[in-house]
């Protein structure tokens, strides 16, 4: 038992890692784990999975996350960008260029935080349930919100709050963890084309049996669905009825699924489109959440999860090389207190 709980949410691994864990399953990205990645390298070929930083475009996927906006940073009051340094001495040739940007850190390619999801849990078995996070970090106190609106905006902060911000279960935490290992590709556009498809544990199955795919311990499981590819192809000018109706999401309510992943051993879960699951998911049920799939892996199990990875490309030369392992090399920014990274993982096969 720990200070924060003295009960767990049924089905998690809460304390199975210690009192104080803030990783989750990327435990199980051990030494050996990394040297059985290493090897699936036999061509050298190197696949960039991310898209670039201003896709998808708009704020079509969530009204709430913003492009980036790139600016160039200052320099004695002037701008920085192709800044003639004979200002500041007249011997000097060089021109200097610097910037800045302001990012929503969960717009394009990303991971999701420990800290992203959490859900309301009687921790202490008081019969009072309290908002709360992997293995017991509460909110309010662990995660931590600024006061009010004021100190939510674009412009006019400097620097990084000291008083708002993940306190535990920050993106940092998987940033130095490494997350390098065994990647697996499923590829279900392969066999359900670009229909929206709401996949289930049968549907999953029948799948990687097709395939001869094997999901083990410490395994970095993606998805393939195509819906980045599409995205890609809108040019920054994506379709809400396309997306809408388009691509495989996982059943995030199907039990089966959610006790596969458990019993899996995996690591982590990747996605290309924009949530993994089928999002949001109808209340009630039976994990009262919208995001049921996010509440079972980031909540109960502390599996991250990566979304709007571009897999297409990855995908479609590992079943032309009849093969589904690869080596996944995948760190976020090390930005302390963040809930969600911008990631450019790289595999390599």
């Amino acid at each position: 038992m720990t200070a924060r709980w003295t009960r767990r949410p049924d089905g998690s691994n809460w304390g199975d890692f210690g009192p104080d864990d803030q990783i989750g399953r990327l435990n199980y990205l051990t030494p050996a784990k990394v040297r059985e990645a290493a090897g699936e390298i036999r061509e050298g070929l190197v696949f960039p999975l991310s898209l670039p930083l201003d896709y998808p475009g708009g704020n079509v996927l969530n009204p709430n996350r913003l492009p980036p906006i790139l600016r160039p940073s200052l320099r004695d009051g002037e701008v920085n960008m192709n800044f003639d340094f004979r200002k500041k001495n007249a011997d000097s040739k060089d021109v200097l260029s610097d910037d800045l940007a302001i990012l929503h850190l969960q717009y394009s390619t990303q991971w999701d935080a420990l800290s992203h999801v959490g859900s309301r849990f009687d921790v202490d078995g008081a019969g009072v349930e309290k908002p709360v996070y992997y293995n017991g970090f509460a909110a309010g106190e662990d995660v931590v919100g600024p006061t009010s609106t004021d100190d939510c905006g674009l412009v006019g902060n400097v620097g990084m709050s000291s008083t708002s911000g993940a306190k535990a279960l920050g993106i940092e935490n998987m940033a130095a963890a490494g997350v390098q290992g065994v990647g697996v590709m499923i590829d279900l556009r392969h066999h359900l084309g670009d229909a929206r498809t709401v996949v289930g544990y049968d549907q999953l199955m029948r799948i990687l049996e097709s395939d001869d795919v094997s999901v083990e311990k410490g395994d970095m499981v993606c998805f393939h669905t195509g819906l980045a590819d599409l995205i890609l192809g809108m040019k920054k000018h994506p379709d809400p009825a396309t997306l809408a109706s388009s691509c495989a999401v996982l059943d995030g309510n199907d039990r089966k699924l959610l006790n596969w992943i458990t019993d899996s051993g995996l690591a982590t879960i990747v996605a290309d489109n924009y949530a993994v699951e089928d999002f949001p998911s109808s209340l009630p049920n039976t994990s009262c959440s919208i995001l049921p799939l996010h509440h079972h892996c980031l909540f109960k199990l502390g599996i991250h999860l990566g979304e709007l990875w571009h897999l297409t490309p990855l995908a479609e030369w590992l079943r032309q090389a009849g093969r589904s392992r690869f080596y996944l090399s995948a760190p976020p920014l090390r930005l302390p207190g963040a809930v969600g990274s911008p990631v450019s993982p790289v595999a390599v096969v």
